[in-house]
C-alpha cells in the first residue's frame, strides 16, 4: 500500500469529554476528575500509550511467521512519564512524555536469539513507535469558523 493519508475528527462534549472518530468507529476520551473531567474514557496521552502497545502487537501477529515464531498469548506494558505542571502552564517543562517505557509478553517456545530479533523489529516497524520517537511535521491547514447556533426559549 503506498501514501495513504488516514483521517480522524475529534469533536469536543460537555466539559473536556471528546468523541473521536475515525472511519466507522468511535472512542470516547475523556480526562480523570484529577484533571477535571468525568473519567469516561481514557485521556489522550494514555490514548497514545495503548496505540503505541496496539500497533507493536499488531506488528507481532503480521510478522510472527517471517521470524517462524509462533506464540500462545502476547501483551504489551506501556508506561511514560509526563510532568503535568505543562500542560496546565504551572511551570516551563516539557508538556508531552519525557520518557516512554514499554515491556512485550510473548508466551513462546522459540529460542531467546530468535524472539530479540523479532521484537527489534516490532521496534524498529511499528508506524506509532516511529512516529514517537522522530520528529514529524505538525502543521495546522486553517482554521474554519463555524457560525454559532443561536437557541431560542420560548
Amino acid at each position: 500500500m503506498p501514501m495513504t493519508t488516514f483521517k480522524a475528527t475529534a469533536h469536543l462534549q460537555e466539559g473536556v469529554q471528546v468523541k473521536a472518530k475515525a472511519r466507522n468507529f468511535e472512542v470516547t476520551i475523556d480526562e480523570p476528575e484529577e484533571l477535571g473531567g468525568t473519567d469516561t474514557g481514557m485521556n489522550p496521552v494514555e490514548l497514545t500509550l495503548a496505540a503505541l502497545g496496539a500497533c507493536q502487537a499488531i506488528v507481532a501477529r503480521v510478522y510472527a511467521k517471517k521470524f517462524r515464531i509462533e506464540f500462545d498469548n502476547l501483551w504489551v506494558e506501556v508506561e511514560g512519564d509526563l510532568d503535568t505542571d505543562g500542560f496546565m502552564n504551572i511551570s516551563d517543562v516539557r508538556r508531552g512524555y519525557s520518557e516512554i517505557r514499554f515491556n512485550i509478553h510473548i508466551a513462546t517456545d522459540a529460542p531467546r536469539e530468535r524472539v530479540e530479533e523479532f521484537v527489534s523489529f516490532i521496534e524498529n516497524t511499528c508506524p506509532v513507535g516511529d512516529t514517537i520517537a522522530n520528529p514529524v511535521n505538525l502543521k495546522r491547514n486553517e482554521i474554519i469558523l463555524e457560525p454559532r447556533k443561536v437557541v431560542t426559549v420560548n
